[in-house]
């Protein structure tokens, strides 16, 4: 069992790199990172927040920059999006993007990718928010083709680009994982077909329960063993990681308050390292 951190890293707050040293000095295996290029001012879509979007989705830096800035200062810190918004994003830069922050890492990165769900934001990219689930499969493919092989070619409904030369590779072998973010009809059915593991979103423990349940049965279905999954506590308590520990998850992340004051981040660190002494004492962090 993993334990790692989920943070937006924003322009107003501890930068990167000095938030990832702390992370690892405290013993964390992992760090994750969201995205979202930009809020539309004026949208229809609705957020889970009653208060409205947290300002963290708009104040948030590049997370290809932010691992990369996180790289250069951790030695085995592994690094992943939570999650990058792959239909927002050009497949052949992403895999260009990817493959850099693996190799600078020396092979410490992770994808998590999804299909997002702010439809406003994803119109302004050119994309039809409609086609979006199997545009991010398409691009998922490219981007597997671009870090594998020498002479990449991918001929889709989206996606269709003749031979090309493109490096770095990644120093991960296939491919860094590839982690698929999300919750709907056809998401389990996607990360089996298409994944390496299930990165889930943060739900209570009774619901996440249901979705390692129905993983499983998908695995099952389609002859294959279930695939890994990653938990995200949003307010972690000894209950919940232990209950996560139960339901057999690959990676804890916890959710670490995005705040200006520096002070109070390393404080909230220290307290979740504590916790996770507590519950797994001399378990890997």
């Amino acid at each position: 069992m993993d334990f790692g951190i989920f943070t937006a890293v924003t322009d107003d707050q501890l930068r990167p790199a000095l938030l990832a040293n702390a992370i690892e000095e405290r013993g964390f295996e992992s760090l994750f990172v969201p995205e979202h290029t930009h809020i539309p001012v004026h949208r229809e879509t609705q957020h889970s927040d009653e208060d409205g979007i947290p300002r963290e989705y708009y104040r948030n830096l590049d997370p290809f920059v932010s691992l990369t800035a996180a790289a250069t200062v951790t030695t085995r810190l592994r690094l992943g999006t939570a999650i990058a918004l792959v239909v927002q994003r050009d497949p052949i830069t992403l895999a260009k993007e990817t493959a850099s922050v693996d190799l600078i890492s020396d092979g410490r990165f992770e994808l998590g990718a999804g299909a997002g769900w702010l439809r406003e934001e994803i119109r302004n990219h050119g994309t039809d928010p409609t086609t979006r689930v199997a545009l991010l499969r398409e691009r998922l493919g490219a981007v597997k083709v671009l870090w594998t092989q020498e002479r990449a070619e991918f001929h889709g409904r989206f996606v269709d680009f003749n031979p090309v030369f493109q490096w770095p590779k990644p120093v991960q072998r296939p491919h860094p994982p590839v982690w698929i973010g999300g919750w709907g009809p056809t998401t389990f059915d996607r990360m089996v077909a298409d994944g390496d593991g299930w990165l889930a979103p943060a739900v209570p423990i009774d619901e996440l329960a249901v979705g390692v349940k129905r993983l499983a049965e998908v695995a099952a279905e389609a002859g294959k063993a279930t695939p890994p999954v990653i938990a995200t506590l949003q307010y972690p308590d000894e209950a919940a990681i232990e209950s996560a520990v139960a339901l057999g998850v690959h990676r804890i992340l916890f959710s670490l308050l995005t705040v200006t004051d520096a002070t109070t981040t390393l404080h909230d660190l220290d307290r979740l390292a504590a916790l996770v002494q507590r519950v797994a004492p001399g378990k890997r962090r």
